[in-house]
Formats: C-alpha cells, structure tokens, sequence
C-alpha cells in the first residue's frame, strides 16, 4: 500500500493534470509511480523534463535502460527493476541482456565497463576514482557520456528512493533480483 496518496489522473490538480495527461500518452496510462509523484508538482515536472532530456541524450534507450535495470537491481527497487526491464524490452533488448545488466555484466566489454562504473558509482555514493574515470575512456566512452551516465543514475537514484520509501505498488510484470 502505497505511503503516499496515487494522484487519480482525472481528478489531479491543474498544476499536474497536463502532465499526467502526457505521461499517459506516452505510457497508454499513467504508472503508479507517476501518481505518487503526482503528489509534488515541481517533484513531477522535474522528474518528466529530466526523463525527457535524456530521450535525445547521447546513450540511447536500450544502454539508459540497462543502466537503469542495474542501478535499481543494486538498489532492490522492484518497481524499478521491473518497469526498466519492460522499456528495455520496447528498447530491444533481450531478456538475457536485461538479466544480465542487473548484474552490471554485458557481452559487449565496452557496455559492461560502463554498468560497472555505473554500479560503482551507487556503492560509493558517488565517491570514485580518477583511474574508474580513466577505464571508461579507454572502453571509447566520451566524457559527454560519462557525464550523462552519472546523471541517469542519479535519476534513478530519484526514483528508487521515491518507490521504495514510498511502497509504490508494482503496476508492471515483477522480475526477481540477481542475487
């Protein structure tokens, strides 16, 4: 049970009820998560735009979702973990490349770098080093897409916290954790 009110799309307030009604458009419906996002309209407006920007960012769907899949998999959000492994479905990936992006590994060495510093990044609250910089660099990973990998987990350090503390109910096929 949800530990915050799930915003009814019909009934929001005109602060939040437009983008609602955007998100239903591009989900076909509004996630749960979104609803209790609802709950703060700056919260929400936020958390759209950021996931806008990053629709044109430089790593594309399917790495931002396998990203996503590992950060939530590390963080036990099955809200998360489950929604990121439907989008990365819709993004092409397999479900052994979902599988194996909840454990930051990747058949491609220069993909796997990049989850694992992903991964890295949460462990260590942000704390790496110079030579973890320096590995992405060598795999080809410009600093535009490290800097944006940093900033797709931090966004999905937003909304993990946001389904965990707020006991958001799964509303997409659960997927169990890797370990």
């Amino acid at each position: 049970m949800s530990r915050v009110p799930l915003i009814d799309p019909t009934q929001a307030d005109t602060k939040v009820k437009p983008l609602l009604t955007k998100i239903e458009g591009a989900f076909g419906g509004v996630p749960n998560m979104f609803r209790a996002v609802a709950n703060s309209p700056a919260a929400l407006q936020s958390m759209w735009a950021a996931f806008g920007a990053f629709s044109t960012g430089s790593l594309g769907a399917a790495l931002t979702e396998q990203i996503a899949v590992a950060v939530a998999d590390r963080n036990r959000c099955h809200y998360c973990l489950a929604a990121h492994t439907v989008l990365g479905t819709n993004a092409g990936l397999a479900a052994d490349d979902l599988a194996a992006a909840q454990q930051a590994q990747s058949n491609d060495p220069r993909v796997q770098a990049l989850l694992e510093f992903a991964v890295l990044l949460v462990e260590n609250r942000g704390a790496v080093d110079a030579d973890s910089v320096a590995t992405l660099r060598e795999h080809g990973w410009s600093d535009e897409q490290i800097v944006e990998t940093i900033a797709q987990v931090a966004l999905n350090l937003f909304t993990n916290y946001i389904n965990i503390s707020l006991d958001v109910p799964v509303d997409f096929p659960e997927v169990t954790f890797s370990s």
